[in-house]
């Protein structure tokens, strides 16, 4: 059993902000598994679990807050009695431009609260995170990474998502270093429309029907994801 935790903070007003991007990931992978719905709560979290794609998964979002994260995190190890070495965290930094990945197996937390958290709970830093780039702040790193995303990066954000859903995929079959060699390199299509893909092209925006085509399959745009 592999286990994958999104960190994010509870509450509709944070549904949609760059510190929720973990939640985000999590969410697409339960969507495109057919588990969306199925989540229930436990071990200070909401999980979904089973098989996908000869996989097993469990997705866990903890519902403690960001700067508690690693309760979350421990109890859930303690529950299923897994290792650090089954444990993959995806996590926002605003330390890597927007919509870079960044695979990674150990190391400190990077100013990042929620790993923080689960690095002093589980007292160790040996553990895969998966970093998911939302772009240098501003004036106030609060301010940002407690935002929404701007208009530009909406109409990346469902590319990001799918691609960071294949790292995760990848990381759970071949580990976190084939992971990193495939990921680590990988960039958005730049935001300027007139170098954008048409619709139903590869990484074009979605079509009349909301599918948008991108080099892994199709897939329908989320409404939310639309939303400014």
């Amino acid at each position: 059993m592999k286990i994958v935790v999104g960190l994010g903070n509870p509450g509709e007003q944070y549904a949609r902000t760059r510190h929720n991007v973990g939640w985000m990931v999590l969410d697409r992978l339960a969507d495109r598994a057919g588990w969306s719905g199925r989540g229930r709560t436990r071990d200070a979290s909401s999980i979904v679990m089973g098989r996908y794609r000869g996989l097993d998964l469990t997705l866990a979002k903890p519902l403690t807050y960001m700067n508690e994260s690693g309760i979350a995190v421990r109890r859930i190890l303690a529950r299923e009695r897994a290792p650090l070495s089954d444990l993959l965290v995806v996590v926002d930094d605003f330390a890597l431009p927007f919509g870079r990945l960044r695979f990674r197996e150990g190391g400190g937390p990077g100013g990042h609260n929620g790993l923080e958290s689960i690095i002093a709970e589980m007292g160790s830093d040996r553990f895969s995170r998966l970093r998911v780039g939302i772009g240098e702040p501003g004036r106030s790193s609060v301010d940002h990474v407690l935002g929404r995303f701007a208009p530009a990066e909406i109409v990346r954000l469902d590319e990001l998502l799918d691609e960071a859903v294949e790292g995760v995929e990848t990381w759970a079959r071949e580990g976190t270093s084939k992971a990193a060699n495939r990921f680590n390199t990988f960039e958005l299509r730049p935001a300027d429309e007139d170098r954008a893909a048409a619709p139903g092209e590869v990484d074009g925006p979605p079509g009349p029907d909301g599918i948008r085509r991108t080099r892994t399959g199709w897939r329908r745009a989320h409404p939310a994801e639309d939303e400014p």
